[in-house]
């Protein structure tokens, strides 16, 4: 991934160490929708202030994900809305990239590093109907919409008598289509609706025990590359260490499980200065089997919690669909 072809993004060429008035500007790669936007601004929010001398050049950046609409979530993989991002990093045309962190690749591109930023959001996912119902009482034959065959499989494990209906497009246009012609409600995640201030449109924050949520759902990334003594630097104080001993527990269990199932996994993590908690599961598509497993590890070892997670859900019966 070292990456010498550039992205055509309209980026400037490669980063010049800009000085304007003593202050040096540091590029800031991200993708151009509304919620990405947005969720840079949060991260910008948490850096400016214990670093009065930088400036801040928010590069906007067009990804494999973004231009391919048509083509389904599982089918673009994992990296989909990353792969340019860090190739432009690599390349010397940004400093620094702000991702949702359920976008990264299970093993980041080698000379890359990435530090979770800020505090998580609520992680759940959430149901927004035409009736305002709570998912037990939608009318059966109801079409729901997600991209996400993790939520598909959570929602036929519990409602096997609904439709589900693969829907694309960032939160504001799913959020639309909603209550549409073509569907009767969406899942998706609760953070995204929230960062919007979008949150009265939601019908029901679907618990975490049935409805588990992605590896780092909710919570934000900060990419940069690993030599870059002076952005990692300012990451650190960005950092909330629950949060981010939660997301080095969710991606050590996906690297445990394989990164590359072709089976929705997820793993919820919940740490405090003793303890990492971890919910995970594993499924058909269809939600025709389905495996849970809960594991608590010292947190001083949030990595070693996540293998430990793993391997109680593969144990639990989960080996065999995962394996297929």
């Amino acid at each position: 991934m070292g990456g010498s072809r550039r992205p055509s993004t309209g980026i400037p060429g490669p980063l010049t160490r800009v000085c304007v008035d003593g202050q040096r500007t540091f590029r800031v790669g991200s993708r151009a929708s509304p919620l990405s936007v947005v969720q840079t601004e949060e991260v910008l929010s948490l850096l400016r202030p214990p670093h009065p001398g930088a400036r801040f050049e928010v590069v906007p950046i067009t990804t494999e994900g973004d231009r391919k609409k048509a083509a389904s979530i599982s089918s673009l993989g994992r990296g989909a809305f990353v792969r340019e991002i860090e190739r432009a990093l690599l390349d010397g045309m940004i400093d620094l990239a702000v991702h949702s962190a359920k976008d990264l690749t299970v093993r980041l591109p080698d000379g890359l590093t990435a530090r979770a930023a800020g505090r998580r959001r609520d992680p759940r996912d959430v149901l927004i109907d035409r009736w305002g119902l709570p998912l037990e009482e939608l009318p059966a034959g109801a079409r729901l919409g997600t991209g996400s065959p993790r939520r598909t499989a959570s929602i036929k494990a519990v409602r096997r008598d609904l439709t589900v209906v693969p829907i694309r497009g960032n939160v504001g246009t799913r959020l639309e289509k909603a209550k549409g012609g073509d569907y009767d409600g969406v899942v998706l995640a609760a953070a995204g609706v929230l960062r919007l201030n979008r949150e009265r449109e939601i019908d029901e924050y679907l618990p975490p025990e049935l409805f588990v949520p992605e590896v780092g759902q909710g919570t934000l990334a900060v990419e940069a590359r690993r030599d870059d003594e002076t952005v990692l630097d300012m990451l650190e104080h960005v950092m909330d260490q629950s949060t981010s001993a939660a997301l080095r527990a969710e991606r050590s269990f996906l690297a445990e499980m394989g990164g590359g199932c072709t089976v929705p996994v997820a793993a919820y993590a919940r740490a405090d200065d003793a303890y990492v908690t971890i919910s995970s599961m594993a499924a058909l598509p269809d939600g025709s089997r389905f495996f849970r497993a809960l594991v608590t590890a010292p947190a001083n070892d949030p990595e070693d919690a996540g293998r430990r997670a793993a391997r109680a859900l593969l144990d639990s019966g989960a080996k065999e669909i995962v394996s297929r």
